[in-house]
């Protein structure tokens, strides 16, 4: 059985690595979508109440929304955020969907997730068009 909930958030970003527009400094409306697939427990009869999901997943969010996500090797960027004293999260990687979905399942993973759980899947949508998804087993 699979549960899933919807988060949206705001964040601000550039890619160092694009040889087009999205080098620049720009942001997006986010929405991910978190699944997690596993046995009903028979005590409560759900997979994961979704109140736990949110207890979960919204701290994370709540750390990106209305940021600037910056690469750890951006240091100009780092600099100037610094200078104007704004919101800024510094991660060790190029700040694409893909990488973001590494993220979000790597943090997802390290919380206390119900035994029946056995897969989590997470959907980063980047505009209402593109997303980049995966999963762990776990």
């Amino acid at each position: 059985m699979k549960i899933s909930k919807d988060f949206r958030w705001e964040m601000g970003h550039r890619l160092q690595c694009h040889k087009g527009k999205c080098f620049n400094l720009h942001g997006h409306s986010y929405k991910l979508q978190v699944e997690f697939e596993g046995e009903i427990d028979t005590n409560t009869g759900m997979v994961m109440d979704y109140f736990d999901v949110k207890d979960v997943v919204a701290p994370i969010i709540n750390r990106l929304d209305h940021t600037v996500v910056v690469w750890n090797k951006d240091t100009e960027l780092i600099a100037m955020l610094k200078k104007l004293n704004t919101a800024h999260v510094i991660l060790p990687f190029e700040t694409t969907a893909e990488n973001l979905v590494g993220y979000f399942l790597s943090e997802i993973s390290k919380a206390d997730i119900p035994s029946g759980i056995s897969k989590i899947k997470v959907r980063v949508c980047e505009t209402e068009n593109t997303y980049a998804e995966d999963e762990i087993k776990i």
